[in-house]
């Protein structure tokens, strides 16, 4: 290998059958024939059917790491909200406007 170029290992080894499920059900999806493939080796695909099913897999990670982040946002608005109903409640002395919470919130917006 040469100087700076760095080796194709997993990071994580536990998720190489999930990929290897994804590039089967992407390759299915796409009606790419993947009779040529043998054993683990997709060296007899087409470079193109290959960029095509590594595309798509690249895209849907991206989906639901996108997925994932807009998630954790969400429980981060909802935690602060709730923090700052604490306070305000801490603040007046308990006597907070009961139209205020999560659950009712909708009624409003």
């Amino acid at each position: 290998m040469a100087a700076g170029q760095k080796s194709n290992d997993l990071v994580y080894a536990q998720a190489k059958k999930a990929l290897d499920q994804m590039k089967y059900e992407i390759s299915k999806e796409l009606n790419i024939d993947t009779s040529p493939i043998q054993g683990d080796y997709w060296g007899y695909m087409t470079a193109r059917d290959c960029g095509a099913v590594g595309g798509n897999m690249v895209k849907r990670m991206i989906e639901a790491a996108e997925q994932t982040l807009s998630q954790q946002a969400v429980q981060n608005v909802q935690a602060g909200f709730r923090a700052g109903l604490q306070q305000q409640a801490q603040n007046q002395g308990n006597n907070t406007n009961q139209n205020l919470s999560l659950n009712n919130l909708n009624q409003y917006y």
